[in-house]
């Protein structure tokens, strides 16, 4: 067991190592004539609008054009009067706004990424805290693995790109950080704060908050007072999320404000007619899909599968944890309204993704044999991001529209062996990387595992 203070040591230079890897990110261009792009720009007008008015309103900000700055084109409001006085707030939640309002009014744009920078340094410090001090893991592995994840797809575009990803990780590392822990009344709190924190990010995190809060609930069975205490905490946030949003959104969500669910009606933000049995192939296809799989990106993906499965068995900490996973998971794959979207691929794995890299820690923690093929497979992903982003501060690639198209030779030189869900080819080799990585997972659930609760 490693001392807390040689683990903050790692922890770190994990931070140090992402924020340095992320960098590039802050000025690439999210789509061509437009520094930010598809929700950057409400996320920004809304942070604007708190840090000049006090208020959510943006019609202000719209009808004076002041998202010029960061989007140079005609921008998609994405929003519909209110009231008769016109208001109009952006169907985005309003946590992210909040938090990026102080930067925002200091250094515009270019701030409010640099502080997104900021929150995934600290993603990666707190990973690599956690899977040294609470699941076990070898200092240097953890911290390999931590930069090798935050310095490719999908942590490293989303440390710049204007989304509630980040935060939203950072809550879910936090909440794992202490609920793997001692279990204190502090602890209890913070946890609560986490938990509370994640819908207010954005709605499609409430079922691994739900994971989080039964995890919670598991562990204060012992302590009646403080369970019902508890549990009331996050009865009376419920309540105070849905009177908000339907004092000021008109609904149940932030998307009863949006144009484009003024007619089909907020809950149609997971598709009108949902097509589940289609959307399956997203269990696949979010890892090994050729334009917005992560494999393809990151080589260190084909771990996590493996890794995952193994992880369940090991303790009781890790079992929850992989039961968060499957939570955020299982919302992608069914509940987003797409896999293809305007944005850079994970997108919708973000948020669980610090805990997918301790379970892929711990593997090869335990299996020294894949120290060094995860370390070769770790930079050629970390070389994916950088050329990336070095196109897209130059104009010949974007971070939204084409890059796929990127020149970046360790994924050009492994695409084809994936299939292009997008274009719908490439049946085989979906069917394929199924069999593989089911079978991977089979006969890693019936290895023994060791106990890595601290």
């Amino acid at each position: 067991m490693q001392s807390a203070a040689a683990a903050w040591r790692f922890a770190a230079a994990a931070g140090v190592l992402a924020f340095c890897l992320a960098l590039p990110g802050v000025g690439a261009r999210s789509t061509y004539g437009a520094q930010t792009s598809v929700d950057e720009p409400q996320y920004l007008m809304t942070a604007l609008s708190l840090a000049e008015d006090f208020d959510l309103d943006v019609s202000d900000e719209i009808e004076e054009e002041a998202y010029l700055s960061f989007h140079e084109i005609p921008l998609n409001t994405q929003t519909t009067p209110v009231d008769e006085a016109g208001r109009r707030f952006s169907p985005h939640d309003p946590l992210l706004p909040l938090i990026l309002a102080p930067a925002m009014s200091v250094g515009g744009w270019v701030g409010a990424r640099l502080f997104l920078t900021a929150i995934a340094a600290a993603v990666a410090s707190l990973t690599c805290w956690v899977a040294i001090r609470r699941f076990a893991v070898e200092p240097v592995v953890a911290l390999l693995v931590t930069t090798a994840f935050a310095g490719a797809q999908p942590l490293a575009p989303y440390a710049t790109q204007v989304y509630p990803e980040m935060p939203a990780a950072l809550a879910v590392i936090t909440a794992v950080a202490l609920l793997a822990g001692p279990r204190t009344a502090r602890a209890t709190i913070g946890v609560v704060m986490a938990i509370v924190a994640l819908p207010w990010l954005a709605v499609k995190y409430v079922p691994v908050a739900a994971v989080l809060a039964l995890w919670l609930f598991s562990g204060l069975r012992g302590d009646r007072r403080q369970l019902i205490g508890t549990v009331a905490a996050l009865a009376v946030s419920g309540v105070v999320y849905a009177v908000v949003h339907q004092r000021i959104y008109g609904g149940w969500t932030v998307y009863a404000a949006g144009d484009h669910f003024a007619e089909t009606g907020e809950l149609s933000v997971v598709g009108t007619s949902p097509n589940y049995l289609g959307r399956s192939r997203r269990l696949v296809g979010l890892l090994v899909d050729r334009r917005f799989g992560l494999i393809p990106w990151q080589p260190l993906w084909l771990l996590a599968p493996i890794a995952v499965a193994r992880f369940a068995r090991q303790s009781s900490a890790s079992r929850w944890t992989v039961a968060a996973v499957a939570a955020g998971y299982l919302t992608a794959t069914f509940v987003a309204l797409t896999m293809h979207g305007w944005w850079s691929p994970g997108r919708q794995l973000v948020v669980i993704v610090p805990l997918l890299v301790i379970a892929v820690s711990r593997l090869i923690s335990d299996t020294r044999g894949l120290l060094m093929p995860a370390v070769l497979l770790g930079a050629a992903g970390v070389v994916n991001w950088l050329w990336l982003a070095v196109e897209a501060n130059t104009d010949r690639r974007t971070l939204v529209v084409d890059f796929a198209d990127t020149a970046a030779l360790p994924y050009r030189l492994v695409r084809p062996a994936f299939p292009d869900q997008l274009a719908g080819s490439g049946l085989s080799l979906m069917w394929m990387w199924l069999v593989l990585l089911a079978a991977s997972m089979l006969t890693a659930s019936r290895s023994s595992g060791t106990t890595g609760e601290t």
